[in-house]
């Protein structure tokens, strides 16, 4: 009861607020927009980031800008309900989300178009990640100096045993499975058959799905989308005789085309083509965020984001690290108001260690409250070991899961000290105490050592994913070795249990806690509050010699907080190398 006078008071302002600007609404009534614009840019939560009070510098979106894509949907259900609007100008400008998020992004579309309202597409220049969300659109302009990059998807897969060779260093590694292709990035002078396969079928299924839309949207057959692509890119005006855009029109020129004004006389497209917040400035009476007597269940998000090492601090959405989530984790089980947990997983993998104490953490919070693991992007090796303590697993139709399996080595740079001009004189006491040493390789007791230690991880590795999957070890050691799927075959095989989008994930977390899920709140535990330099991050990183990574996240890319790039290798395997090279310097 000690809420209701804070609820009272705080809805008596909002309600004298909303009073008070009326007159001013009513005089601007007749200047409603017939058109209101969005800008679509970057990668926008699925949900609307709560704002640390009392901020102090920062940039602020702008006023067009698409903050979230819960607050998108909710800007297009209050504009379906106004009959003096037509529709929205969405404008497209390097847009980088992952194929669920653009999912959830055209749904909205849809609904909003359902309703008998317009949407017009815009752009200077779209790639082939976000022209099918202005697919989705009634129209689809482009500006006259424009392009249209449509050209499909490319992964390049590296391997760099012949480069380290040249400058003197050599890699020895022990890995579990022939589908664990991670070492090979640093032992094979080629890419692997198996690395290239795995690396095919995600992109049949991503081309796939990117024919599908473009066909759907722009009303053509599958086949005469695929011989468009295989002309690509486009000119503008290539784009237009291709019918992949409608007509060519500047910028100073869309109030002219939305017929909001005359061709030929003065306008100013600022005042013509407004924002959400102009809009809400002529309606007498825009919708107001009371606040409820009784709040709504919380759903607590704790991210796993980057590759998982032990340690605790910011990582900038980097690296997730081990003492960071199980702190997040806590938190999380400690809120009474969040009835459940939504672990969102996007990491390529890590170091096993890391990743039990954070499997640890996560099946402690299980047995108090349910825990959902989700995955948009990658969820794969140690990162699936991380999801395997939630009580159900969710997954993007094409995100990256599974690569169960481990490897552990390291790098001998004897040939390259020799070519330096370096004496080193390795002097030890105890069999294996140079085990780690880069100045030789593993002698074979070391090297049977090691397979060992690989052999108990992997092990270990099965024994987890058996538990919380209710399988045997030897059933996932049939779809282990490193094996990658996408989230719809994972679901087949039973290692992801439900495919959607993340609004959806939420709503089912709460159900499994069985509380409704018509409204709730998500709060977000652990997220990344200052950004680092990447490659400070990685040359202190743990000492570990033992990884559990997927490879084919770094060929696909997309798996960190930048954009998937479909012509050149993602960050990801770059980083994964720094920390290999890091290794071979003998910091021990």
């Amino acid at each position: 009861m000690l809420r209701l006078p804070f609820v009272a008071l705080i809805n008596l302002f909002l309600l004298l607020r909303t009073l008070l600007g009326l007159p001013l609404r009513l005089l601007a009534v007749g200047h409603r927009p017939a058109y209101v614009r969005f800008r679509l840019t970057g990668d926008p939560p699925y949900r609307e980031r709560r704002a640390p009070r009392f901020q102090l510098g920062g940039s602020r979106p702008e006023p067009a800008a698409v903050t979230s894509v819960e607050r998108f949907r909710e800007s297009l259900r209050l504009l379906a309900g106004d009959a003096r609007v037509k529709g929205i100008l969405l404008e497209v400008e390097n847009l980088a989300v992952p194929p669920a998020k653009r999912d959830a992004l055209v749904a909205v579309l849809a609904e909003f178009r359902a309703a008998g309202k317009r949407v017009v597409a815009w752009a200077v220049s779209v790639d082939t990640e976000a022209y099918p969300v202005m697919c989705a659109a009634d129209e689809v302009l482009l500006a006259p100096m424009g392009r249209v990059e449509l050209v499909g998807y490319a992964a390049e897969a590296t391997a760099l045993a012949g480069g380290l060779a040249r400058v003197g260093i050599q890699a020895h590694f022990v890995r579990r499975g022939d589908y664990k292709t991670a070492p090979e990035l640093f032992t094979h002078e080629t890419v692997s058959d198996i690395q290239a396969r795995t690396v095919e079928s995600f992109l049949d299924e991503r081309y796939a799905d990117l024919v599908a839309a473009v066909a759907r949207g722009r009303r053509k057959t599958a086949e005469e989308v695929k011989a468009l692509i295989d002309r690509g890119p486009f000119s503008a005006r290539r784009a237009v005789e291709a019918g992949l855009v409608d007509t060519l029109v500047s910028e100073a020129d869309l109030p002219v085309h939305l017929g909001l004004v005359k061709a030929g006389e003065e306008h100013e497209e600022e005042t013509e083509l407004e924002s959400m917040a102009t809009y809400l400035a002529t309606v007498p009476f825009p919708p107001v965020r009371w606040r409820r007597l009784r709040l709504p269940p919380r759903v607590a998000l704790v991210p796993v984001s980057g590759i998982i090492a032990p340690g605790q601090a910011g990582g900038g959405g980097r690296m997730a690290l081990s003492g960071t989530v199980v702190k997040a984790l806590r938190a999380a089980a400690r809120d009474r108001r969040a009835k459940a947990v939504v672990l969102y997983v996007n990491s390529p993998g890590g170091a096993p260690l890391a990743s039990e104490l954070m499997l640890e953490a996560v099946q402690r919070v299980a047995r108090k409250k349910p825990v959902l693991a989700y995955m948009d992007r990658v969820c794969a090796s140690a990162g699936y070991m991380v999801a395997v303590g939630a009580k159900e697993i969710w997954s993007a139709p094409h995100a990256v899961v599974g690569s169960i399996g481990v490897f552990a080595g390291k790098f001998e740079a004897s040939a390259l000290l020799e070519r330096l001009g370096i004496h080193r004189r390795l002097i030890a006491r105890g069999e294996n105490a140079a085990i780690f040493s880069n100045s030789r390789g593993f002698t074979a007791r070391e090297h049977a050592i090691v397979d060992a230690e690989v052999e108990e991880l992997y092990q270990a590795f099965l024994g987890h994913v058996a538990k919380g999957r209710g399988r045997t070890p030897e059933e996932i050691h049939a779809l282990a070795e490193g094996r990658v799927y996408s989230g719809l075959r994972a679901k087949d095989l039973g290692l992801v249990d439900g495919i959607g989008g993340f609004e959806e994930a939420c709503r089912h977390a709460l159900s499994l806690a069985k509380v409704s899920a018509e409204r709730f709140e998500l709060f977000t535990y652990g997220a990344p509050r200052r950004r680092l330099s990447l490659l400070k991050l990685l040359m202190g990183a743990s000492s570990t010699k033992t990884y559990a990574l997927c490879p084919t996240a770094w060929s696909l890319g997309g798996w960190g907080t930048e954009r998937f790039d479909a012509e050149r290798p993602g960050w990801a395997g770059l980083s994964a190398v720094l920390l290999a090279l890091r290794e071979a310097g003998g910091s021990d």
